[in-house]
């Protein structure tokens, strides 16, 4: 495993910020944690990157505990934090190269870096001359330097435009194929072309770790989106089985909510003929990633 977190918990003050949380990410695996603001996703990261202590429990990342074998863990990890820290007085390479000393690596390590994550256009500038894409180009190229077995990614993606979210987002991907990402973000598109797994974190509590295929392919319940020939009244639908909402979308067409494995479209039928309708259109439809999310992370 790369990743092996059991039974963390953490506190500020009277604030719960993790509460008791475990799970292990496997060599290779591309997971993306999930969580509002406030839900605990930067404090498990910060944990795990040896930049906070937690108050119980225990985290190991390559085989060496946070705690006992900080400079390990540190050698071993790629951290890129929300807020990427960079000397924006410095040129590109000078302050890949002043990293390359602190990790005391090779300097031909910086081109590699360089033409890695596409800053070769760009890598004769001042960091502060750059714009936010390639500001977070550079800051994954630091993490990538020393090449670590293991990526951790804080909100990579924050503030981009919609080209430059596809540019890193090729760029994690890509850098994924060889390595461990564990990343957060808020934005599930992000999530749904990048990660093999997804865990949602919600007031500092895991509520959802699944493959992302299993994820939004749960067969436990079902959407179906139908339109009839005329107006339906919400109380007509009372007669069909297993139904848990309905949803009136536009003009004739109905979002039917179904908590059953069982595919509904025959009872669908049925009703339709049973009170004189005729279905104009029926077709099941998947939950997205936004959806799951709201349902496990919804205030209560």
């Amino acid at each position: 495993m790369s990743i092996i977190v059991e039974n963390i918990s953490k506190n500020y003050g009277a604030q719960k910020a993790l509460d008791n949380i475990s799970f292990s990410i496997k060599r290779g695996e591309i997971v993306g944690f999930l969580g509002s603001n406030g839900a605990g996703k930067s404090t498990l990261m910060k944990i795990l990157t040896t930049y906070l202590k937690s108050d119980s429990g225990n985290a190991i990342v390559n085989d060496h505990d946070v705690v006992l074998n900080q400079k390990k863990v540190q050698k071993s990890v790629g951290y890129l934090p929300e807020h990427n820290p960079l000397y924006l007085d410095l040129y590109v390479r000078e302050y890949l190269a002043f990293n390359a000393d602190l990790h005391k690596v090779a300097k031909s390590r910086i081109d590699e870096v360089i033409t890695l994550t596409g800053l070769t256009p760009e890598c004769h500038k001042k960091i502060g001359e750059l714009s936010k894409g390639y500001r977070q180009r550079v800051g994954l190229a630091t993490a990538l330097l020393h090449n670590p077995d293991v990526l951790i990614l804080d909100e990579p993606t924050t503030g981009l435009d919609p080209n430059q979210l596809v540019e890193i987002r090729n760029l994690i991907k890509n850098i994924g194929k060889n390595k461990t990402v564990f990343l957060s973000t808020h934005i599930m598109q992000e999530v749904e072309a990048i990660c093999d797994r997804v865990i949602i974190i919600d007031k500092g509590k895991i509520v959802t770790d699944k493959k992302l295929t299993n994820l939004v392919s749960d067969k436990t319940e079902q959407i179906i989106v139908v339109e009839f020939d005329k107006q339906v009244t919400e109380e007509l639908f009372g007669s069909l089985p297993n139904l848990k909402s309905i949803k009136n979308t536009h003009d004739l067409v109905w979002e039917l909510t179904f908590s059953t494995s069982l595919d509904m479209r025959s009872e669908v039928f049925d009703f339709a003929q049973n009170n004189g309708l005729k279905t104009l259109q029926i077709s099941l439809k998947n939950k997205n990633l936004e959806q799951i999310f709201r349902e496990k992370t919804a205030k209560k």
